[in-house]
């Protein structure tokens, strides 16, 4: 069975650095299952018209079309049974705090650090609509957001959470790991391939998780291109 992944690209095709994208990327491979990644940008959204919105990530998987991270995680859940993400009830709400998680208390206090490194991320020809869009939905200008020094504060207290359970286990689901380390890896893998600021301190609990999850599936996250590499070339 074939199966793609809509992923979004920056001036570079194999710069990959959507947070969700990367959470169906590492879902996927948790899952043991082949796929291929078609690279897409932002202004781009007549490609996606198929698939009833204008957004990724988008899994096709033989005659199925996914949109949404989460929806995809509970798709592969249900399609592939093997290796739960999610699992059922009681596990699954637990799992769903972390999707708000790393949305709502680690994702802003990236885009504070990072933001500016973002946007030279961007692909040129998306960098007029993630402006507008980005500065309409903040209300200020991304320069006006860009303050690295606040944005590490935030992160700092965000990361609170996170280390009381690193201080205890491997990784957020335990000894071994599903669906709730992907939920929030795919933020740090967003802020890792547009910038090279550190988040946290070598020692740090949380950046030796982050060390853990680089590695995983024959380093997956740790192998991907990064904008900084782009520079150095």
């Amino acid at each position: 069975m074939s199966r793609l992944l809509y992923d979004l690209c920056g001036i570079d095709d194999a710069l990959r650095f959507s947070p969700y994208c990367w959470r169906v990327k590492y879902a996927l491979a948790h899952k043991g299952l082949t796929y291929e990644t078609r690279p897409w940008h932002f202004t781009e959204k007549e490609t996606l018209e198929f698939s009833g919105q204008g957004k990724v990530p988008v899994l096709i998987d033989g005659d199925a079309t996914v949109v949404d991270s989460y929806d995809i995680f509970r798709y592969l859940d249900r399609r592939y049974p093997d290796k739960p993400l999610l699992g059922s009830g009681e596990a699954e709400a637990r799992a769903r705090f972390f999707k708000f998680y790393s949305e709502r208390a680690l994702a802003p206090g990236i885009l504070r650090t990072v933001v500016m490194d973002l946007f030279n991320a961007v692909h040129p020809k998306d960098r007029d609509y993630f402006r507008q869009s980005r500065e309409k939905a903040l209300g200020c200008t991304l320069e006006q957001m860009h303050d690295p020094s606040t944005g590490l504060n935030m992160l700092d207290q965000a990361f609170g959470p996170l280390r009381g359970r690193l201080e205890e286990a491997d990784f957020l689901d335990g000894d071994t790991l599903a669906g709730a380390d992907y939920l929030v890896f795919g933020h740090l893998m967003w802020a890792r391939n547009v910038s090279n600021v550190e988040l946290v301190s070598s020692n740090d609990p949380v950046h030796g998780w982050i060390e853990r999850m680089l590695d995983l599936h024959g380093g997956l996250g740790r192998k991907a291109l990064r904008s900084v590499d782009i520079q150095e070339a």
